[in-house]
């Protein structure tokens, strides 16, 4: 299935900042059951292109996850998470030459913007998908007033959480979770908590 195929049955993205290449199927497998299916890997995580490629060959044969990589900076980064089998590419910010690599290797770009310029040149780079960060900080009604020009489906991350997640999905097509899902030391059953908390939110919109 297509990252819009996902998104569209639960538009959480997992954030798994930190998660390490032991423990990536583990957490991986109870997302899947929780009903969330996109998983990114930030790339600042110990090892993160082994956890990428570990995920991908258990869950891509099946369609039953999609997995990619976030705090993509440069464009040997691309490479490095397109061999290991990453789907899409999110950064934090707007970069032509990431967004390039992204579309040579067939893989879906989600840069990071925050004002409409940057919006404007992630789009003529070629991006897919827009992700506003911090969006927290801005909240949904920049969303709104900002889709008034910008014509591109936008993800919401940074600051986004059960307080404020149904008004970011009214405007957004999906929303990026972070700690609250996920982060060192959290135990299997407070990230089960967690994510079946998120997808139950998301899937009631």
């Amino acid at each position: 299935m297509s990252f819009s195929e996902y998104a569209e049955r639960c538009p959480v993205v997992a954030i798994l900042r930190g998660i390490t290449p032991d423990e990536i199927l583990e957490v991986c497998e109870i997302l899947r059951e929780s009903g969330i299916r996109l998983l990114e890997v930030p790339l600042n995580s110990p090892d993160a292109v082994e956890s990428i490629r570990r995920a991908a060959e258990k869950y891509h044969s099946g369609d039953e996850l999609l997995v990619g990589a976030g705090t993509v900076l440069t464009p040997e980064d691309v490479r490095r998470v397109a061999d290991a089998g990453g789907r899409f590419i999110i950064s934090p910010d707007t970069n032509p030459d990431v967004i390039h690599e992204t579309k040579q290797h067939k893989l879906v770009s989600i840069p990071g913007f925050f004002t409409a310029t940057e919006a404007f040149n992630a789009l003529r780079a070629g991006a897919d998908y827009l992700k506003l960060f911090p969006a927290g900080a801005l909240g949904p009604g920049y969303v709104k007033d900002l889709k008034a020009v910008v014509k591109a489906p936008i993800l919401a991350v940074g600051g986004v959480g059960e307080t404020n997640i149904g008004a970011f999905l009214d405007v957004c097509v999906g929303v990026g979770i972070g700690s609250a899902l996920y982060k060192p030391g959290k135990s299997t059953a407070e990230i089960r908590r967690a994510a079946e908390t998120y997808s139950r939110a998301a899937k009631k919109l």
